[in-house]
């Protein structure tokens, strides 16, 4: 597949998951409401219209004909309103159009795999026509008289070009046309721009298009099947296309939907029913606003609809300020900002220029500093996403799993604009999944008479919140559930042998057993839990982007997860420091406070080590020199520099020789030599390359605690 071809599917790709997103929300607020309001049904047909549309383009039929099917459906209920869908049906609605978004997503995601899409769709088909069915059937008390809308069938023009042909009065038009003419002498004679190209796809584009104004069984179209058959361009290019109405004022309708697509060149309307008097028809150059009201935003949904049509005066600038950007570009601009960062760093602070006074110079290195911070935060914020997209996803998981766990529960969001790295939101978007099923498996009650009799509200509540604090972003998920059994904890990890059974633990220390391997406190294995596959990998994964996660519970009130996350992890704000002749980097934000000690202060501690207290707490002091077990460097506490340092719920101090000074750094990963020696457990996360060309370490301040505890202590 050439590049072009690969263009035209990442934006079918794109647009497709969009409208299932919107689609997903817009049934997810319906089902509460018991309903479709009008706007629903109009957007819900515009979905399946323009999903159909650009399906039958890509020449994937059976995610065309599903769509089609589902439009036809919404056709019912948005000419006949909500009411032909009785109450006892809609939950069955409901259910299928999740089903719906379901199958299109499954096959979305076979797509971007490479792999082929399923061609069995009668059952899935075969529900739909079953509720189409049934709600005609339903109304056909209320409608008697009217004609039924349409049956479904693509394109609708079976009936006119399956009649046998005929002579007939206008004996100058192709034979299959005459046929159609029997049946709809009311004729459109159309011409596409030269060149086009896919006439067959245009051609059926506009006949979904006439379908939003008129009833399929109102007017059929020549050549038939245009959908299924690319060998129908040629004909169209040779002799046009011709679509035919049964009424004069149902070809009316259409002709405004021929001058706002833009790809027609020309067309005329013929009336076969009196051939003497057949002659073309100048089409108006624009058509009129009640023409465009009465086609009802049909050609918006068009992919070759013109941004600007009358009907929409005020999309054009909308829709020009938006631009779909691949995301390894914007890795790439981000890698470019990062290395104009180091080298801006090394020309400023080049040992060439060290006693030298040059005024001029200083100041044009000031302003290229604040030039390439601006350029920064430009390249930063571009990647920047709201986690809204990823919240609401959420809303199904909830709905879906109180279903099959028969369980009351909402879901409230809270910060659903909060930004964060596009790279960041993909990574959390599974744990923050597996944490909202947690809760709803694990924490929220399945009888409501326990939830009274405990004095909280019949329906669960889970509440997923973002909020910023400088550097991180902290997302939390919340349930008012059962909460955790630290005791059926313990003893289960004591069983798995992670835990003594002859220490003392906290109660931060049971809740962390929940996040080791394998570890489950669920009774049974169920589709949402027990497998093997739990908090372990939120862990694993959240930490794989720089943050760290934190469980907190209450017995019978509920559990609270907390994830704190970098808000980028490509360029950030360090301290150097020196130990000898090596120079490390540790991040700003987890620096609470830097100071000197006499050697009188320290305390040591049997267990602990040295220990010192600040602000009313002991903490243990860790020596870079020691633990990376570095020839040079000062051995006495009052010789360097004491760090303070925090990382979640890990706080400690650490002795340096000196501070260099605060630098923006560039975040380079180290090589995979390097991290097959599991590099990052021992307390590093990272390199960046200094003004002066040199590599300094980047700290992990956590990890390396953990590495410090277990060589040192």
């Amino acid at each position: 597949m050439g590049t072009g071809n690969d263009s035209i599917l990442d934006t079918y790709l794109y647009e497709t998951n969009t409208l299932l997103e919107q689609l997903d929300t817009i049934v997810l607020e319906a089902e509460k409401a018991d309903t479709f309001s009008e706007d629903d049904v109009n957007e819900i047909f515009r979905i399946m219209h323009t999903i159909k549309g650009s399906s039958a383009m890509m020449e994937f039929n059976a995610l065309m004909t599903v769509a089609h099917r589902i439009e036809d459906l919404f056709f019912l209920i948005r000419e006949q309103g909500m009411d032909i869908v009785p109450e006892a049906d809609r939950p069955d609605l409901f259910d299928l159009m999740f089903q719906a978004v379901d199958f299109f997503r499954g096959e979305m995601e076979k797509i971007e795999a490479g792999q082929p899409l399923s061609e069995d769709i009668d059952s899935f088909l075969g529900k739909i026509n079953s509720l189409i069915d049934k709600i005609k059937a339903d109304s056909a008390a209320e409608a008697a008289g009217e004609t039924a809308p349409a049956s479904g069938q693509p394109g609708g023009a079976e009936q006119g070009a399956d009649a046998a042909p005929q002579p007939g009065p206008n004996s100058q038009l192709p034979t299959g046309v005459q046929a159609l003419a029997e049946n709809f002498p009311y004729l459109l004679h159309i011409f596409f721009d030269e060149g086009a190209g896919m006439e067959n796809l245009r051609a059926f584009m506009l006949v979904t298009s006439v379908k939003d104004v008129c009833a399929e069984e109102d007017f059929a179209y020549e050549p038939a099947g245009v959908e299924g058959h690319p060998e129908a361009s040629e004909t169209i290019v040779e002799q046009g296309f011709f679509m035919g109405f049964r009424q004069k004022e149902a070809r009316d309708k259409a002709i405004p939907l021929l001058a706002a697509s833009g790809s027609v060149r020309d067309y005329q309307a013929i009336d076969a029913a009196a051939p003497e008097e057949a002659k073309a028809e100048e089409p108006k150059p624009q058509p009129s606003a009640e023409d465009h009201k009465e086609a009802k935003g049909a050609s918006a949904s068009q992919s070759s609809a013109k941004s600007g049509s009358p009907e929409h005066p005020g999309q054009q600038h909308a829709r020009e300020s938006l631009i779909s950007v691949n995301l390894s570009k914007l890795d790439t601009l981000m890698a470019l900002v990062g290395e104009i960062v180091i080298t801006e760093s090394m020309v400023t602070a080049s040992p060439d220029l060290k006693g030298l006074k040059l005024d001029t110079f200083t100041k044009s290195a000031r302003q290229l500093r604040k030039l390439t911070d601006e350029l920064q935060d430009v390249s930063m914020s571009l990647r920047m996403v709201p986690v809204s997209a990823t919240f609401q996803k959420m809303n199904r998981v909830v709905r879906d799993m109180s279903k099959k766990l028969n369980k009351k529960a909402r879901l409230v969001l809270v910060g659903e604009d909060t930004e964060v790295d596009k790279t960041i939101v993909d990574t959390i978007s599974d744990p923050i999944m597996h944490l909202v099923r947690n809760s709803m498996d694990h924490g929220i009650e399945s009888d409501p008479a326990q939830r009274i009799a405990a004095g909280k509200d019949p329906e669960g509540e889970i509440v997923l919140s973002a909020r910023h604090t400088g550097s991180e972003v902290i997302i939390e998920i919340k349930d008012d559930g059962a909460g955790v059994d630290c005791d059926s904890v313990l003893q289960k990890a004591i069983r798995q042998g992670l835990a003594s059974p002859d220490v003392e633990y906290s109660q931060k220390e049971i809740l962390n057993f929940l996040m080791m391997p394998g570890f489950s406190t669920n009774t049974e294995v169920t589709e949402f839990s027990g497998r093997g596959v739990g908090m372990d990998v939120v862990k694993q994964n959240v930490e794989e982007v720089g943050g760290v996660v934190s469980i907190s519970s209450e017995w019978g009130k509920g559990m609270t997860t907390t994830l704190k996350i970098p808000l980028t992890m490509a360029i950030m704000d360090g301290m150097e420091v020196s130990v000898g002749d090596s120079i490390f980097t540790i991040p700003i934000n987890n620096i609470r406070q830097s100071f000197k000690v006499e050697a009188g202060e320290i305390i040591h501690d049997a267990a602990q080590g040295e220990m010192l207290k600040v602000m009313d707490n002991f903490y243990p002091i860790l020596r870079v020199k020691d633990i990376y077990n570095l020839e040079s460097g000062c051995d006495r506490v009052e010789d360097g520099i004491v760090m303070w340092l925090e990382s979640g719920e890990i706080s400690y101090c650490l002795l340096v020789d000196e501070l260099r000074g605060e630098q923006q750094v560039v975040v380079k990963p180290l090589p995979s030599y390097v991290t097959a020696f599991n590099i990052k457990n021992h307390g590093i996360s990272g390199c960046t390359i200094l003004g002066d060309g040199n590599i300094s370490i980047i700290l992990d301040v956590a990890n390396f605690y953990t590495a410090a505890q277990s060589s040192v202590f």
